[in-house]
């Protein structure tokens, strides 16, 4: 019995020493790492708006190795030419992703990111970074130059008419946030015409072509009754489209009271700001009392507070004195600043 029990404690003693040497033997294969190939579909980049949804390129990799089998975090960096990746853009890719594909929008976004001029074109290196632990350290694949020129997403085109004097260099404007030939934005005229400008100056102007088309020899544009409108044109297709449309201020915070359910009222309109972030502004003197918002003066769309610059239902209290209000529709927000 006692050999029985002595050759127990050989063998496991043998496992153990076995199962360290297995471990030991992991350890030794785990190396510095052999970094990642790396290779583009393009290596000649233009942008513009025909390629916004498109696919534009594709980085392909063959991935980094460690000597054993482990999840390998790969980071794609972006820097202009000359910089040495000293402050590259950087963009983390999916686990055991070997592509990354780019539709024209995102890779606009990056090029833009990394502040590169939209007249010419400009070398850009391409890397990838990889790293299994912070205490290894990263590996980096082959770098790849491409030549890339972004343009500029944002557009506008401008407005001017009778509302300002038919002085293009002071005519408010529409903005394409996109740059994709749409241009939208709210104009508060007052009953008379106007025209399309691509510029600040008169050299070309759309006008009415009919059937709510525009061209560069149409005439002058009717904007129907005074008020605030809402413009979209699309230079692609060459459309016009004009609908109401006004953020306004009521309550007896106003001094003028709270507006009938129905019937002509005197309220405090918004101005909207077209830059793109959807933002209604206006300076008013308040007094005590409490106010809402609400929309082309009609209680079928409005808005209250809830005190912590959230829009609800609920009417917002305010003390007399002069303000800046901000209605900011996308975010459901609001503020109220003292001047």
């Amino acid at each position: 019995m006692k050999k029985i029990f002595k050759h127990l404690a050989i063998l496991a003693l043998t496992a153990v020493t076995f199962t360290a040497c297995e471990k030991d033997e992991v350890k030794s294969t785990v190396s510095a790492g052999t970094a990642a190939t790396l290779s583009a579909s393009a290596d000649n980049v233009v942008m513009d708006k025909t390629l916004l949804d498109k696919d534009v390129i594709t980085f392909s990799l063959q991935p980094a190795t460690f000597g054993y089998d482990a999840a390998v975090d790969n980071i794609l960096q972006l820097s202009p030419k000359g910089q040495n990746f000293e402050n590259p853009k950087e963009v983390i890719l999916d686990a055991n992703a070997t592509q990354k594909t780019y539709k024209g929008l995102d890779f606009n976004n990056l090029l833009l990111a990394l502040n590169l001029s939209t007249a010419t074109s400009t070398d850009v290196e391409v890397r990838l970074k990889s790293s299994v632990s912070s205490k290894i350290d990263a590996v980096y694949s082959n770098v790849i130059t491409i030549k890339a020129k972004p343009f500029p997403l944002t557009a506008w085109v401008y407005v001017p008419g009778a509302y300002q004097g038919w002085e293009p260099t002071t005519a408010d404007s529409l903005i394409s946030a996109t740059g994709n030939g749409v241009y939208v934005g709210v104009i508060p005229f007052d009953g008379g015409n106007f025209k399309i400008t691509p510029q600040k100056k008169w050299d070309v102007a759309y006008g009415d072509a009919g059937g709510g088309k525009i061209s560069t020899s149409g005439g002058d544009i009717s904007s129907g009754s005074a008020g605030a409108k809402e413009v979209t044109v699309d230079l692609n297709n060459n459309t016009i489209a004009i609908k109401p449309l006004v953020w306004s201020i009521v309550g007896d915070g106003t001094q003028v009271g709270w507006p009938p359910a129905s019937g002509p009222y005197d309220e405090q309109d918004m101005k909207f700001i077209n830059d793109g972030k959807g933002l209604w502004k206006k300076t008013i003197t308040l007094v005590n009392g409490a106010i809402k918002f609400r929309k082309n003066h009609d209680w079928g769309t409005n808005f209250g507070g809830d005190g912590n610059g959230n829009l609800t239902g609920d009417n917002i209290p305010v003390t007399a004195g002069t303000y800046t209000v901000t209605l900011d529709i996308p975010n459901n927000k609001y503020s109220i600043v003292k001047n």
